[in-house]
């Protein structure tokens, strides 16, 4: 059975850069070596119009506007020596993690 655990937050504008290029190049690869992580995607809001019952909404962009998602084999992957090792490698923990905001996690299991 695979699960989804989602990971959502905002950024300080004048680290994005860092933050964008931190977690492409550092963050996924390594969580992408933990045994149970069987893929990673990243996804950016953004503000869109939709029709609902024939009329037209325009939409802001999510607060979070960053989602990283992440398909694992359980639960106790998120709780392994490997995910806690893997969460702290290279730059994330003390030069982009700071700069992060309006965080959130949700597991749900793929049905």
């Amino acid at each position: 059975m695979a699960y989804i655990f989602a990971v959502s937050m905002d950024v300080d504008p004048a680290h994005e850069a860092l933050f964008n290029e931190v977690y492409d190049t550092e963050h996924i690869p390594y969580l992408l070596q933990v045994p149970g992580v069987r893929s990673a995607r990243r996804l950016k809001g953004e503000p869109f119009a939709v029709a609902i019952g024939g009329a037209g909404k325009d939409m802001p962009a999510p607060s979070p506007v960053y989602t990283a998602l992440y398909e694992i084999d359980g639960p106790e992957v998120l709780t392994s020596d490997a995910w806690q090792a893997a969460v702290e490698k290279g730059r994330w923990a003390g030069e982009v993690r700071p700069h992060t905001s309006n965080r959130s996690h949700a597991l749900m299991q793929v049905v």
